[in-house]
Order: structure tokens, then C-alpha cells, then sequence
């Protein structure tokens, strides 16, 4: 006769919280010059991944459940003198062999993927086209001085170049900088500038009267 005491009960629990922060930035703001500012509508875009992973070491699946020994065949007598059990275990205490119990242990694993997302757009949909038209006006200012000031460089480049091309300076073809007078044409010039003429010889003086032609004749 064998019977397994002390039973064996495990019980186990876990709980995990997990939360995802999303947090607000500020309207993207867009500056073009002279303190103009206009803030646009925001989209915030935050993937996650977030995973759990409980487990136990070591990891047994199995553990021996010992059977004890209860047999109770001795220590009193019947009326007929038979040996009978006297409620007392004859040997208490020893095993008579181990069974094996499953444990139930198991590993969690969790994984989760996700995406959040928060869109915010101003409300005052007028201060945005107000703010919108300042800047294209303030482009536009910002271009026309870019403009005249590109202006005042090219007539100033042209007359210091005239000027000095109508004194024979230029600089030389081969100079990096030679590109930047190549385009000015100079016109209606008053000034000559040196130069050199031939004279041809002067024909030869004959000395001989006869050759003078006849005598002068005057008329009255």
C-alpha cells in the first residue's frame, strides 16, 4: 500500500503595465526677416515598439514528488494473535520512490508595434493668411533691394571699366580677371589715342632750269 502526502500546489501571477508618452512639440515656426513669423499646422509622428520578456531560472518542467512509505502492518495482535497494524506507521519517514510531477512553469514573451499620431492646426485660420501675406511682401522688398543693389554694381562696374579702357588699361587676356571688363564696349570716343603714322619720302629736287618750265608771263 503506498499513498503520496503532502501534496504540492504552485501558483504563479504576473501583471505588466506598459504606456506610451506622446508628447506635444510647439507649432513649427517659419521666420522670413523683419519679425515676421508664421506658425504652421503640426503633425507629431511617433512609432514604437515596446516588448516584455518574463521568465524563471532555472527552468525546471519536472520535479520529483517523493511517494512516502505508510504501511501499518504491525505493532498489535487480533483475538486470534495475527500481527495487525496498531495505527502507527512501521516506517515512518521513507520514501519508496519519486514520481514526477509536471510544474507548469512557462516563459512570457510580448511584443507590440505601433504607431501614434497627433495633428494640431491653428484656429484662427486669418492671422495665418494675414501672416502669409506679410511675408510674400516682405520677399518681394527683400528681392527689389537685391535687385538694385545688383544694379548699382553693374553701372558701377561699367563706367570704372569704360574709364579705364579709354585710357589703354585692361587686363591682360590670359588674367582670371580679364572676364570682367570683356563686355564693355566704349563708343564715340573724343580722345585719340598714341599711334603711328608712315610719311613717305619727298621726290627729288632737280637742279637743272630747264626743268623749272618756261619764263612766269603776267597779264594786264
Amino acid at each position: 500500500m503506498s499513498a503520496t502526502a503532502a501534496p504540492v500546489a504552485n501558483s504563479s501571477g504576473s501583471v505588466t503595465n506598459q504606456a506610451i508618452q506622446v508628447l506635444q512639440g510647439p507649432y513649427i515656426t517659419n521666420t522670413y526677416g523683419g519679425g515676421i513669423q508664421c506658425q504652421g499646422p503640426t503633425l507629431n509622428v511617433t512609432p514604437y515598439i515596446t516588448g516584455a520578456a518574463s521568465a524563471q531560472k532555472p527552468y525546471e518542467p519536472y520535479y520529483n514528488d517523493p511517494v512516502y512509505d505508510v504501511t501499518d502492518n504491525f505493532g498489535a495482535f487480533d483475538e486470534n494473535g495475527n500481527p495487525v497494524g496498531d495505527g502507527i506507521l512501521d516506517n515512518p519517514g521513507d520514501v519508496i520512490f519519486y514520481k514526477k510531477t509536471r510544474t507548469g512553469q512557462k516563459d512570457n514573451y510580448n511584443l507590440s508595434v505601433g504607431v501614434s499620431a497627433t495633428w494640431s492646426r491653428p484656429l484662427d485660420s486669418k492671422l495665418q493668411e494675414q501672416c502669409k501675406e506679410a511675408a510674400a511682401a516682405n520677399i518681394a522688398l527683400m528681392q527689389q533691394q537685391a535687385a538694385n543693389k545688383r544694379l548699382d554694381f553693374e553701372i558701377a562696374r561699367l563706367k570704372n571699366c569704360g574709364e579705364l579702357k579709354k585710357q589703354g588699361i585692361t587686363f591682360h587676356p590670359k588674367s582670371p580677371y580679364y572676364s570682367i571688363c570683356a563686355d564693355v564696349v566704349v563708343r564715340n570716343v573724343d580722345t585719340i589715342p598714341p599711334h603711328v603714322h608712315t610719311i613717305p619720302s619727298p621726290a627729288p629736287v632737280s637742279r637743272k632750269a630747264e626743268d623749272l618750265g618756261g619764263p612766269l608771263q603776267t597779264t594786264r
